[in-house]
């Protein structure tokens, strides 16, 4: 009975089953990884019988993982598409921020400077490459590691790198920002691949508009509590201080906002 029972044949069939799996007598299984910070082609489409699909969708938010806006991308994740919808989210001088974190920096770098497009950008804002992807850089593209290295150590970018010191007083370089913000986001967003590739256009982006807006006020939720606790951890330094009455004044932190 054991042998024909539901429980058992459910774990036989996980066994024959394996997607990752590829048996000798399949063919090969051939994979192409396409390089962030090479331009990705445009793949032709060989007919028109099925339904028409978007490439990807681009997100922006800031270091703490507030949603700042998204927008759907055709056919290709191309740097002018990118430069195209960073112009729309920053319209005026005034709103573009100091540091925009991609990918594929370098290559939107070299096309901006490329169809004139770095004018706009050259006195405001820097391009870098996020932590995870910068490593995979080719480490012969002076470009890239010259102008689009997320952690600067010869002082050309102090809001990027700041000096902290560990549990023992000992200092050290540390990221004064997280690189990885939409890169968690998109991570986060995988979860409803499976519901959003089988939705209509005005489904689709009811549905991603509305979970980002639920997201990022989980993520300002959150923040208020931690600034919350971290002002009633001062107030009890502050108490204890007092009592003490010490007269020793301890230096912030040389550390620069964003």
């Amino acid at each position: 009975m054991y042998q024909h029972s539901r429980q058992n044949l459910a774990g036989i069939k996980r066994k024959l089953q394996r997607p990752a799996e590829n048996a000798e007598w399949n063919p090969a299984i051939v994979e192409t990884v396409q390089p962030h910070d090479e331009e990705a082609p445009e793949v032709a489409r060989k007919h028109y019988f099925g339904p028409a699909r978007y490439y990807c969708v681009e997100t922006i938010c800031a270091p703490c993982g507030v949603v700042i806006g998204w927008d759907k991308f055709a056919k290709s994740e191309s740097p002018t598409k990118i430069l195209r919808f960073l112009k729309n989210m920053y319209p005026t001088e005034n709103s573009r921020p100091d540091y925009i974190c991609i990918d594929k920096a370098c290559l939107v770098l070299r096309t901006a400077a490329t169809n004139n497009a770095w004018d706009m950008w050259c006195t405001t804002t820097r391009f870098i490459v996020d932590s995870y992807h910068y490593n995979n850089h080719s480490a012969k593209d002076t470009l890239c590691n010259t102008w689009c290295n997320p952690a600067p150590t010869d002082g050309s970018a102090p809001n990027l790198v700041i000096m902290a010191r560990d549990k023992k007083g000992n200092p050290y370089w540390k990221r004064a920002f997280n690189t990885q913000a939409c890169e968690q986001l998109n991570s986060w967003l995988g979860g409803f691949e499976s519901i959003l590739k089988r939705m209509t256009i005005g489904n689709f982006n009811w549905f991603l508009h509305t979970m980002l807006f639920y997201h990022t006020r989980y993520v300002i939720e959150k923040q208020k509590r931690k600034q919350e606790k971290a002002q009633r951890k001062n107030l009890g330094d502050s108490d204890d201080d007092s009592d003490d009455n010490s007269d020793d004044s301890s230096d912030d932190d040389d550390t620069v906002d964003l």
